[in-house]
């Protein structure tokens, strides 16, 4: 499976302590490890992502390459 493709996994529960369960086929394709944080947000409408805090890490990355490129080309035209 393709890390980028979208999947559905299945359906999880609130419980009584408003905890989740990650189905173990996302486990296993996501490679989450016991104990592993994970980032919560809210999407609106009712939609909650949960991430690995590596990938945010590797987002913010990308972008502040992106943003010094910005920053150097907007230099360039004054």
């Amino acid at each position: 499976m393709h890390p980028h493709q979208e999947t559905f996994y299945g359906t999880t529960t609130v419980g009584e302590k408003g905890q989740v369960v990650i189905p173990s086929e996302a486990r296993v394709a996501l490679s989450l490890k016991k104990k592993e944080k994970l980032l919560v947000f809210s999407m609106g409408a009712g939609m909650l992502v949960l991430s690995k805090l590596e990938n945010l890490q590797r987002f913010e990355q990308h972008m502040s390459k992106r943003l010094n490129a910005i920053r150097k080309a907007v230099k360039e035209t004054k």
